[in-house]
Parts: structure tokens; C-alpha cells; sequence
């Protein structure tokens, strides 16, 4: 069966699913809608549609974009468009069920927005939603839309189309379209995709590789497992064409062991791929021929370094090597090897079906198309998101992100990851692009995206960072495996009252050493918030050093806590809660907190009823 024939049957195939007269009920399944209970509620689904008699059909999709209203579901009926509902549990989805499939009512008042074209009893349409209103989703485009298990939804929606325009042009013309594209790697170091791929074209040899490095490691850190558990094949059909491109004959794909439904989902579509021809030899009767393999990653941090990641791949211990060569000259087995990002590569198909000036046209001036970053922290509305480069940070936290959670005070935002840098509230209006991200002592990264508020402590923060990034050195070179530790230490002495102004001085020179002398781009980006912190938020550091005091409130060995005799209605309740039974006195008389036996766990102050506010919280006290 020729490829035409396939879409064909695929596209009847998704037609009639959207057109279905058996109710369609679509389970966001990703790895946030199963921790927040979704298969719980396919459960309900199941027996609640048994007892009303209903016929009804389960699909399962990928993530859509806002985690925080997880678990996630679309209802379709009779060809309607398809209702959007969240944070559904299975005592919801009873009398849901009931509404709208038995009675008619869709339940205006429970639906986030329909999906497909056009209202229903004024619902308005799933991406007005204030998160998704905002976005621009190209390589999202399928995900939370198709069931990433089957083939033929994926190719119903332009899939595969990519990889036959691209086996009908040369190699040369497909890196030129990317080259038009002006797309840069989308791992971190934004390196544009482009000329890897000519310098690896042009390495003449018998064996190439290209590798998908999907090994996702930044905390808060979730848009490639997103992508690959939503959309496998957009990601695989980027493999192909990457690998045609630099003439490529094997390829990996490198993942962390702990994305075990990302696996299992590529996995999947790899047997279906090969039972279309799409993977194998001479790909849709062509000259090409490809085959992937999966190899599970320990989770190694300096593994998503390439050099280190090439070195796992063999077997090795995933250590950095210099450089040069490159691992487009010498790289798996010695041979020449390309290595790129998840999203990298399902951006791909789209920039061949499009075309790369089509896709220049999103984004700012030097940073091209569109980037996904992974929206968590302290906002109301965290999430997975994709906007183009170039929007600001205040777009991105206020009006998708719908602004600070609690509504306290927006204070910084790191971006990068641990390897990144924290910007403050002052810089909102900085457009999120790899040059202003530079300029402003971040990176890119792969997408971290993780918001503070006025309750973080930034000397807090950055000691946590650091610790990652310290326990993750591989220990090669001194600069990185000695200075990070120095640096924690340093932290950790400020953070207990004891720093010195001093200390500022040795943070910052060591912090420059660490960044010029490092091996790999781990070492090299490792003081990166150290020295971003130190740039924004000096006073903060000075008030731990000069006034013995945690502007936050957080660093324990700053704090106390203490029972206000005149607000303590002695109803006794922090006591009970107190773990180290620091806590003393009698029913209705005055608390009191034993100094010697607390262990600022802060339960006490969390406990005390708003209406007394009797526990206080305060710092400085070492002065």
C-alpha cells in the first residue's frame, strides 16, 4: 500500500471519530492527568456509562497545556464540537454524565471551552481560555488533540507529509529550507540547526548517526516528556528527515528511564511506523533507509551535554570530552553524529510542509519560531505553554500565567533551569529570546520556566540550584567538581548568619573561574545564579551577612517564632501540631514556645487560627 492510500484511509478514518454519533469521550492521559487522578475517572466513565446504558467510546490524549486543571476530558456528541472539562473527579463525571449525555445539558457552568469549530449553548472555544488565548502552537499543534497510539491520527493531521516533501528534494535543500527556517537549537545552547547539519553532511562516511536527546533534566523541567508522551511521531518524523538530511543511517534516541510513559508511547510508534514503511529499509519506496533505537539514559544530569551523552550511549560513563573534534566529525563509534533536541526535531516536519519562511515569520528578529517552556512556580496558572520568541516575561506570567498565586508580589523568575539565571520583577517586560536571556545574566535553556515570589529567599533558591548542579558534576575538572562545592559552601554560611561581606567578593571571583575554566557547558553555566542573583539582589545577600536576617522569612537559622502574649487565646492547637513538643501551656491560657526544643518546622505558625494570628514569625534577632 502506497502512502496515498494510507492518508487516505487515516483521514476517513479521523473524520469519522469527529463525526461520530457514539459519544466520544477524550481522557487527557499524559503523565499530569494520571497523577492528578484520570484513570480513576475513566473508571467512573466505564461503570457510571453502564448503569445509565450509554454506548460510549474512550480516547486517550496527550497533555494540552494546562497541568493545573488536570484531570483534563473532552466530551463529543453526536458530531457537536467537543466540550472541554477540568479538574474532574470521579463524583463529578456521575452527574456529568448524566447532564449532557442523558439530558442534553452540556453544563455551561463546568466547561473551560469547546474544541473544533464553532460554540455550544455559549461555551466559547477552548483557546480563549485566558492560558491558551495567548500561545502560538506549532509543535504542540497534535498534542491533547490526537491519541498518541495511533499512527493514523497523526497522519489524518498532516503527518508524514513532511518526510515525503523532504524525500523529494536533496539534502542540500532540505538543510537550505531549514537554514530559511533560521531555527536554533531548541536544547539550550540555540545554536542554529542548520550548520551542524551541513558540517555533518559534508563528513564523507559509510555510517552517521543522529541522535534525539530527550534526556530532560532541568527541576520544574516537563516540555520534552510533554511532547514525546502527546506526539510521538511529530518527534520520530524529525528524526527522519533530520537523519536524510545529513545522510544519517542509525539513530537513538536517548531518554531518561524515569519517563517510562514517553517510552512506552515511542516504543508504540515505532512498530506502527515500521509497518508502514515509514522506518526500515528504502522508506516510502525511496533510496533511504533508517532505523531508531531506544536508549534509556540513568538520568545523569551532564548527560544532556553532548560529548557525555554520546559517551552513555556507547556504554560508557557519561563524562564530557573536549572539543574538538565535534561529534559531527567524530562522535558514536567515532563516526560523524548530529545530536538534537525533542523539540528540535518536532518542529521539523512542520518547517518542510510549511516551508522555513513560513516559520521565520514567527518569533523576534534573531530568535525564529516558536518555544515551549514548561510554566510552574508561584503562578495561578502553571502549566505547559508555546509562545513565539520574543514575547515577554509579563505576558508569559500575567496573562497566560494569570499572574502571581495568592496574589503576592511577583519578586523574580528564573529561566534555564539550574544552569540558568533568575531575573527580577524589574526586567518583566525583557523579551524572552537566547540574546536577551544572555544579555540579562540567564539562558534559555530547554524551557524551565519557574516564577518567585516575595516569600522566596534568592540566597535560598540559589543554594538549592547549586546543590543540583554540584551533585550532578560529573567531577572531571576541578573547576567545576571543587568550585561548585566551595560555592554551596559559601551559601550555606550566609544562609546560617554566619557569612561574611567578604563572602560576596570570594562568590563572585569564584563564580567567574568556575565559568572560564569548566570542561563542559555544565561547569560553565554552573555559576550562572550565583552571579544573577548577585547582579539583582545584592541587598538580600548583604541583609543575611549585615543584619543577620532573612528578608523572606525562610532560612531557618535566621527565624524564630514566638507566641504573642496578647493575641494567644490558648485553644491549644499548635501544640498538638508541634512534632518536637516544643510547645507549652494550659487550655485557654498563654502558649508558650520552648527556643531549645523548636525546630522552625513553621507547622505553628502555619496552624494558628487566622482569627488570633498569635504565632509570629520574625528575623534579624542574631543582632
Amino acid at each position: 500500500m502506497d502512502f496515498a492510500e494510507i492518508r487516505k484511509k487515516a483521514v476517513a478514518k479521523w473524520e469519522a471519530l469527529q463525526s461520530s454519533k457514539t459519544p466520544v469521550i477524550y481522557l487527557g492521559a499524559a503523565t499530569c492527568g494520571r497523577a492528578a487522578g484520570i484513570e480513576a475517572v475513566a473508571e467512573e466513565i466505564r461503570k457510571t456509562s453502564k448503569k445509565l446504558n450509554l454506548n460510549i467510546k474512550l480516547v486517550e490524549v496527550g497533555c494540552i497545556g494546562p497541568c493545573y486543571l488536570e484531570p483534563i476530558i473532552y466530551i463529543q456528541k453526536n458530531g457537536h464540537p467537543s466540550v472541554c472539562y477540568g479538574k474532574i473527579t470521579s463524583g463529578k463525571i456521575k452527574k456529568l454524565l448524566e447532564d449532557y449525555l442523558v439530558n442534553n445539558d452540556p453544563r455551561p457552568d463546568l466547561a473551560l471551552g469547546t474544541l473544533g469549530d464553532g460554540q455550544l449553548n455559549g461555551i466559547p472555544g477552548l483557546f480563549e481560555h485566558p492560558m491558551l488565548k495567548y500561545q502560538t502552537r506549532l509543535v504542540l499543534r497534535n498534542c491533547g488533540i490526537v491519541d498518541p497510539e495511533q499512527i493514523d491520527h497523526y497522519i489524518a493531521r498532516y503527518g508524514y507529509l513532511g518526510i515525503k516533501k523532504a524525500l523529494e528534494m536533496s539534502p542540500l535543500e532540505v538543510i537550505d529550507e531549514v537554514k530559511t527556517s533560521s531555527i536554533r537549537g531548541r536544547g539550550g545552547a540555540g545554536f542554529p540547526t542548520w550548520k551542524k547539519w551541513e558540517i555533518c553532511h559534508n563528513v564523507q562516511s559509510d555510517d552517521k548517526y543522529l541522535i534525539c536527546n530527550a534526556d530532560e533534566g532541568d527541576p520544574g523541567a516537563f516540555m520534552n516528556r510533554s511532547l514525546l508522551e502527546g506526539d510521538p511521531h511529530a518527534v520520530l518524523e524529525g528524526l527522519l528527515i533530520g537523519a536524510y538530511a545529513i545522510g544519517a543511517n542509525h539513530g537513538y534516541i536517548y531518554i531518561r528511564a524515569e519517563y517510562p510513559l514517553a517510552i512506552k508511547r515511542l516504543e508504540h510508534a515505532i512498530s506502527q511506523m515500521k509497518a508502514y514503511n515509514l522506518l526500515g529499509n528504502n522508506i516510502l519506496g525511496s533510496d533511504f533507509s533508517f532505523d531508531i533505537k531506544i536508549k534509556k539514559g540513568a538520568g545523569a544530569f551532564v548527560c544532556g551535554e553532548e560529548t557525555a551523552l554520546i559517551a552513555s550511549v556507547m556504554g560508557k560513563r557519561g563524562m564530557p570530552m573536549p572539543r574538538p573534534p565535534f561529534p559531527a566529525i567524530s562522535g558514536v563509534w567515532g563516526k560523524p553524529t548530529i545530536i538534537n533536541n525533542v523539540e528540535t526535531l518536532g518542529t521539523l516536519a512542520t518547517i518542510i510542509r510549511r516551508g522555513g519562511e513560513w516559520f521565520s515569520g514567527f518569533g523576534s528578529e534573531s530568535s525564529k519560531g516558536t518555544k515551549t517552556f514548561s510554566l510552574v512556580g508561584k503562578v495561578k496558572q502553571t502549566g505547559l505553554i508555546e509562545v513565539p520568541l520574543g514575547t515577554s516575561l509579563k505576558t508569559i506570567i500575567f496573562d497566560i500565567g494569570g499572574g502571581i498565586a495568592g496574589d503576592k508580589k511577583f519578586k523574580a523568575v528564573q529561566t534555564g533551569g539550574p544552569s540558568g539565571g533568575c531575573i527580577p520583577a524589574e526586567l518583566s517586560s525583557l523579551p524572552v529570546d537566547y540574546e536577551s536571556l544572555m544579555s540579562a545574566g540567564s539562558i534559555m535553556g530547554s524551557g524551565g520556566m519557574i516564577v518567585l515570589d516575595e516569600d522566596t529567599c534568592v540566597v535560598d533558591i540559589t543554594s538549592y540550584f547549586l546543590s543540583f548542579i554540584q551533585a550532578e558534576s560529573c567531577g572531571k575538572c576541578s573547576p567545576c567538581r571543587i568550585g561548585t562545592k566551595v560555592m554551596l559552601d559559601i551559601l550555606e554560611k550566609i544562609k546560617s548568619g554566619k557569612g561574611e561581606m567578604a563572602d560576596i567578593d570570594k562568590l563572585s571571583s569564584l563564580a567567574e573561574t568556575i565559568k572560564n575554566a569548566s570542561l563542559c557547558g555544565l561547569g560553565q553555566t554552573a555559576p550562572n545564579s550565583v552571579l544573577s542573583t548577585l547582579r539583582y539582589f545584592r541587598s538580600e545577600y548583604e541583609a543575611h551577612i549585615v543584619d543577620k536576617s532573612c528578608p523572606a522569612l525562610v532560612c531557618k537559622d535566621l527565624i524564630k517564632y514566638a507566641i504573642s502574649e496578647e493575641k494567644c487565646a490558648g485553644c491549644g492547637v499548635c501544640r498538638k501540631q508541634c512534632p518536637a513538643g516544643a510547645i507549652t501551656g494550659k487550655k485557654k491560657k498563654v502558649h508558650i514556645i520552648n527556643e531549645s526544643l523548636c525546630v522552625k518546622c513553621g507547622i505553628c505558625y502555619q496552624v494558628c487560627p487566622s482569627k488570633y494570628g498569635a504565632v509570629e514569625k520574625t528575623t534579624g534577632f542574631l543582632t
